[in-house]
């Protein structure tokens, strides 16, 4: 594949999808006979093993753009389960630094969506991955939420709206998420989850929340201890760990019914 340099074969099924790139050896880490197999552009990719199947890891980078290009380059090649893995913004006034959010659905704020399907069409996370995420998170012991985020182009915009000529537009906007429940802001999942509805792929969203505009903030120290990101990364494994099992006993349940 153009992009990814990527072939069939070289991934697994299920792929997890960081943004940062460094972030991917740390999740290969968690395979068994993990391999790097490519680096190029912001797309990193590692393939390994849980429970005998084989599983990837590749980063998307920043943004929706480069996200739908990962999404549609791994399906070709065989991949039809993702997972994003990886940071975000709190809104409401629960969600504290250091939590975790699954990603039911995400407000589709951004650019790239629209270009697959009109903004009345829902981003919406595959339930049987969402409920995985849920079963790994309560088997972790993690404080997590589950339900909607916000999906963004414009990270400044967020964290900086009143600088913006369309300052008013931008904090209408917000405020307007934050009444509507929204958990946290990110700028990667609304674009996993539409190419994934159009590729017909199943996907779903984890996410440690590192700030929260909407509440003083912590400490330095504090902050840094929440900073860890080995929860969601454990959190996600173990998810894509019980996909593989359920999968297996599903395909089973068909062999033996035909």
């Amino acid at each position: 594949m153009h992009h990814i340099q990527l072939k069939r074969g070289d991934v697994g099924r299920y792929v997890l999808l960081p943004g940062d790139p460094g972030r991917c050896s740390f999740i290969a880490e968690h395979f068994d006979r993990a391999e790097k197999l490519a680096q190029t552009r912001e797309y990193t990719t590692y393939t390994g093993y849980l429970h005998g199947e084989k599983v990837s890891v590749m980063s998307t980078g920043i943004g929706c753009p480069s996200t739908a290009i990962g999404v549609e380059e791994l399906a070709a090649i065989g991949a039809d389960t993702f997972i994003r893995v990886g940071t975000s913004g709190g809104m409401q006034q629960d969600v504290q630094v250091g939590d975790l959010v699954i990603t039911s659905a995400a407000v589709r704020d951004e650019g790239t969506s629209p270009q697959y399907m009109p903004l009345a069409f829902p981003a919406v996370a595959d339930l049987d991955v969402t409920l995985a995420l849920r079963e790994a998170a309560e088997r972790q012991g993690v404080r997590y939420h589950v339900g909607i985020t916000q999906t963004k182009d414009s990270f400044y915009g967020q964290r900086e709206p009143e600088r913006m000529p369309v300052a008013d537009q931008l904090l209408s906007r917000w405020k307007a998420w934050i009444a509507g429940g929204v958990l946290c802001s990110e700028m990667e999942a609304a674009a996993i989850f539409v190419v994934s509805s159009v590729l017909e792929k199943r996907a779903g969203g984890i996410m440690l929340v590192v700030g929260n505009q909407e509440l003083p903030p912590l400490p330095p120290e504090e902050h840094a201890r929440r900073m860890d990101l080995g929860p969601l990364i454990r959190t996600a494994i173990a998810a894509v760990e019980i996909l593989i099992t359920k999968d297996r006993k599903a395909a089973q349940g068909i062999g033996q019914g035909s």
